[in-house]
């Protein structure tokens, strides 16, 4: 009898337990009270209920959850939006970002986290991920591996943490056209890489980092990711008087050589890219900028393996223009992605905002469209949302305006080779050299015996108005 009673009763809290399981399934949000349930991982509501899918309503729409200039599948100079912009949401700033700096605690409390760093959690971040992007409108996201799953007491730990995130990713991305635009390992954060990870000067953490990047690589690999980046926030020095410059360069090469190596033995086809930055953390770091980098790669022979993330903050620490930067890296033939975002003049730091100067969008798609596109690359939104910035909202309203911002500048692109007078101009100055003599300098042909007779011949030179005025009059014109 007593047995029968207690069958009973276990019928009663298993009907109730179900209930409650399918109560949550049906619940448009996560409730952080709730978060040791079946939600911690496996739950499928919204995590952004009341947002829809972001739709473009053109210039004269007072929506804020609706794009004014970026329409995706309206077709710009021989191409659709979609495909100049190949936007990409980075998940460390989107999900991570916390508005925690070095003066103040994390400002942002996002419903769905439990304030762990678990293997959960990382799986609640990865759903709210993919409902972002979807909702956003873009197919392509980016990740640091230690962002995307916990770090362990061991490598292995940490390989089984990363492989456990990444098949959930790999079945969100099942069934859509969604992929990384690349992948990285972090080895900046850790307390082994305050020396650098490629350039260390131990051993076991060069070996370490060597094997942390190969899993990141894998990984990038399996979800179908289209390229892979190298930033090497400490691989640089604090003090000369204890660096071997050249050891340590040399040791960045050899890793960097083995890096592209392990690509082609993994049947990787994406680029392998170099992101550069001054410095920040350590005092001075080997990527410098674009020319610096570019320099390194030539040394070492590695010019044919790598291309270039210019990051727009980055470029402006380094004392360029985001715009000279990605020039400079068009030139040279290694333009392959663009950490889209800038920074405050009045501010000495990397302050990763989303990128909303009509000008410089405007110049940074003018190399973008003579580069003839980025693809495989893209433009990932290095970005983050200001400290006091703190709604839900604001992840789609900074995504939107950095997206439309970047429409624009190709709009203007588009106006200004439509009219045609920037690259008259141009032509015009330069004109004295499609001469005869002008072809023989660029063919390397003419010697200093010949250019010395025709400076006797012509004597002193008349130069003409560069005119610069006229140059930013029409540029101007076009914003």
């Amino acid at each position: 009898m007593e047995s029968l009673q207690i069958k009973k009763l276990l019928f009663v809290v298993v009907c109730i337990t179900v209930a409650f399981v399918a109560a949550i399934a049906d619940s448009p949000t996560c409730p952080a009270s709730d978060l040791g349930s079946k939600c911690s991982d496996e739950w499928k509501g919204e995590f952004f209920p009341g947002i829809p899918k972001i739709k473009y309503e053109g210039p004269s729409s007072k929506n804020p959850l609706a794009f004014k200039w970026y329409n995706a599948e309206e077709v710009i100079l021989g191409k659709k939006m979609k495909d100049w912009m190949r936007f990409s949401v980075a998940f460390w700033h989107t999900f991570r970002g916390t508005g925690g700096d070095q003066f103040g605690a994390a400002t942002k409390n996002w419903p769905w986290e439990d304030g762990t760093n678990s293997v959960a959690m990382a799986k609640r971040r990865m759903r709210a991920n993919f409902e972002f992007i979807n909702k956003l409108g873009v197919n392509r996201w980016c990740f640091h591996d230690r962002d995307i799953a916990p770090d362990g007491a061991t490598l292995e730990e940490a390989n089984k943490n990363l492989d456990e995130v990444v098949e959930l990713a790999k079945e969100l991305q099942k069934g859509t056209d969604i992929k990384p635009l690349w992948g990285t390992a972090q080895l900046f954060m850790h307390p082994r890489y305050m020396h650098g990870g490629a350039t260390s000067s131990e051993l076991g953490v060069y070996v370490y980092a060597a094997a942390q990047v190969k899993k990141a690589m894998e990984v990038t690999h399996y979800l179908g990711g289209e390229n892979y980046v190298f930033w090497g926030g400490r691989e640089g020095y604090q003090s000369l008087l204890n660096t071997d410059m050249g050891r340590e360069l040399d040791h960045l090469a050899r890793f960097l050589e083995a890096a592209a190596n392990y690509k082609k033995k993994i049947g990787f086809n994406g680029n392998l890219l170099i992101e550069p930055k001054p410095q920040e953390p350590t005092k001075h770091q080997y990527d410098w900028d674009v020319a610096t980098t570019a320099s390194f790669l030539r040394k070492y022979g590695l010019i044919d393996e790598f291309k270039i993330n210019v990051e727009c903050n980055h470029a402006t620490l380094s004392g360029h223009s985001c715009h000279h930067e990605l020039e400079t890296a068009r030139l040279n033939g290694l333009l392959g992605n663009i950490d889209a975002n800038t920074g405050d003049p009045q501010i000495g730091w990397d302050t990763d905002q989303f990128l909303t100067d009509i000008q410089e969008a405007t110049m940074v798609m003018l190399s973008v469209v003579r580069n003839g596109g980025l693809m495989p690359g893209g433009f990932n939104f290095d970005a983050k949302l200001r400290r006091e910035s703190t709604d839900v909202e604001d992840l789609f309203i900074a995504h939107i305006t950095g997206m439309d911002t970047l429409a624009r500048g190709l709009r203007n692109v588009a106006k200004l080779i439509e009219d045609g007078s920037l690259e008259a101009l141009v032509k015009k100055r330069y004109a004295s050299f499609d001469s005869d003599l002008g072809a023989q300098i660029e063919a390397g042909k003419a010697d200093f015996e010949t250019l010395e007779k025709k400076a006797l011949e012509w004597g002193e030179p008349k130069v003409p108005s560069a005119k610069q005025e006229l140059a930013e009059m029409i540029f101007q014109s076009a914003l």
